[in-house]
């Protein structure tokens, strides 16, 4: 009968082993012996719960210069991506990717709407002379969706102030044909240029004014900062922001053809931060020419380049330039390149064996398609990861764009893979963003690598990427680490271990053995 040991020695007992329990990360991705793996083919092993989850911090790079507050990031498809996913994506510590199945003009607008919907100094507010009328402040207050204005000599920004015009000055005002000049507040509150956001803020808060007028040594208007801003500071502690600007950050998608280099120059104009090259098959010619062209014209502009799932592919990619890479072939909800094109890896390995390389050059890499759940996000950047881009995790939201119907009792959204027919033919040209990302302009049989379908309505992200961060958290808890970066580093350390999963323990792990259940993720 063997001894048994004295249970103070456990501690001590358990490091006489010459390896912890369970798999390293390299160990678990060797190709040799299981093959490819996706996220549900494994699992993460419990570490030792020594904080609270609210500790836990998940600050990641996007690119080599541009950091985030959140590892999320919405995919540049026409059913996820416009101006109000990349608001709030932003918002929420995450960023958006505008998606370029619309025509340049379009794009740009979505971009601009972006980085001046929470300016920290309003850039370029709507200016209006002083012969303008009363009639004519309301209709821009209903065009544009706000009614204070800055009124100068010129009636444009680079005129000297006169005054502020708000609701307040024109409630009770029946006269229509009065103009502005009559009844706008001839002494509002300014600041020389060169005050500091925080000093700006500063000055709301004493005055309890709504807005505060910049203006250079003449008098001359140069930007604003509003008091509806601030609040907005206030409840988005996470907001991805410009270090320069205070700006929301922006991203946009763009093809490799020679027409994407005019959009990309209009989408630099309206403030672009991060441009995505948007391809099923980032190693080609097309793209390596894009980035050099990219380099040389904006070089301040971050590129992420893709999509690659080997390690050869990273490295023309790298070689060229790119501040980021795109991981993911074929593995999207609605994406069916492996089943047509024979190409592809699972995703779980090509995140390991793409982002292993990469980050021996400082080279960030997203993770783009099969991501379902936390548990998969968590997964992903276990695997080496710093991002993790969502497409059908935020289709059907309320931020996402189309309308919502219903049938068999549900209601949806429309949700499309961007090689699906219907997006390839959504434009009158067959060199839009769907047919450019899989090099089909010049074909005369268009061959879909997506579908087409619906999901079901999620609610709104700004109550989806909160349980999404924290559930990050609480996972990050669960293993032991107190934050992303720490997680990345212990899996390299051989310190947080894995576990391969059976088909039967896949079963096992998920919901079994009722007759019925109501699954709910948030309230």
């Amino acid at each position: 009968m063997v001894a048994v040991r004295d249970y103070k020695t456990a501690l001590e007992y358990v490091q006489t082993f010459e390896e912890k329990d369970g798999l390293s990360a390299e160990q678990l991705m060797d190709s040799s012996v299981r093959g490819g793996l996706t996220y549900n083919d494994f699992l993460i092993l419990p570490g030792k719960i020594e904080y609270p989850s609210s500790t836990v911090t998940l600050t990641t790079k996007l690119t080599r210069n541009i950091t985030l507050n959140a590892p999320l990031v919405s995919s540049p498809m026409d059913t996820v991506t416009e101006s109000e996913m990349a608001i709030h994506m932003a918002l929420l510590g995450g960023i958006g990717i505008i998606h370029h199945n619309c025509s340049p003009e379009d794009q740009a607008e979505m971009v601009k709407k972006v980085k001046t919907y929470e300016n920290g100094f309003i850039n370029s507010p709507f200016v209006i002379g002083p012969n303008t009328t009363v009639a004519e402040a309301r209709g821009l207050k209903e065009e544009l969706g706000f009614s204070g204005y800055p009124v100068t000599e010129t009636g444009d920004l680079s005129g000297k102030l006169l005054g502020l015009i708000t609701s307040r000055d024109i409630q009770f005002v029946e006269d229509d044909t009065l103009l502005v000049s009559q009844l706008m507040s001839k002494n509002p509150v300014t600041a020389k240029h060169g005050i500091t956001l925080l000093e700006g803020n500063e000055i709301l808060k004493e005055t309890k004014k709504g807005k505060l007028l910049i203006v250079d040594d003449e008098g001359k208007l140069i930007s604003m900062l509003s008091r509806a801003d601030l609040m907005k500071n206030q409840n988005y502690p996470l907001a991805s922001k410009s270090a320069t600007t205070k700006q929301l950050l922006c991203g946009a998608a763009i093809g490799t053809i020679e027409a994407d280099k005019y959009r990309l120059q209009l989408l630099v104009e309206a403030g672009l931060d991060v441009v995505v090259i948007d391809s099923s098959q980032g190693n080609s010619i097309y793209q390596l020419d894009m980035i050099k062209h990219i380099k040389e014209n904006y070089p301040k502009l971050e590129i992420i380049a893709g999509n690659v799932v080997t390690r050869e592919q990273a490295a023309s990619l790298i070689a060229a330039g790119a501040d980021a890479l795109r991981i993911g072939m074929g593995s999207g909800s609605i994406c069916i390149t492996q089943e047509v094109m024979a190409c592809g890896r699972p995703q779980g390995t090509a995140v390991y064996q793409v982002s292993k390389f990469a980050n021996e050059f400082g080279v960030p890499t997203m993770a783009d398609g099969g991501v379902q759940n936390i548990g998969h996000i968590v997964k992903a950047i276990a695997l080496g990861a710093s991002t993790v881009m969502m497409g059908g995790m935020l289709a059907g939201t309320t931020e996402a764009p189309g309308e919502y119907f219903f049938r068999d009792g549900q209601r949806l959204k429309m949700y499309r893979g961007m090689g699906s027919i219907d997006a390839m033919k959504k434009t009158d040209k067959k060199a839009n963003a769907s047919t450019s990302r899989y090099f089909s302009e010049s074909d005369k049989v268009l061959v879909a690598q997506g579908v087409s379908g619906s999901v079901v309505d999620k609610g709104s992200i700004k109550k989806f990427l909160p349980y999404l961060y924290n559930g990050l958290q609480h996972s990050c808890q669960d293993i032991g680490v107190i934050s992303t970066a720490i997680l990345r580093q212990e899996v390299d350390n051989g310190n947080v271990r894995f576990e391969f999963r059976t088909a039967s323990a896949q079963l096992e792990g998920g919901i079994n053995n009722l007759h019925s259940y109501e699954k709910r993720l948030h309230d």
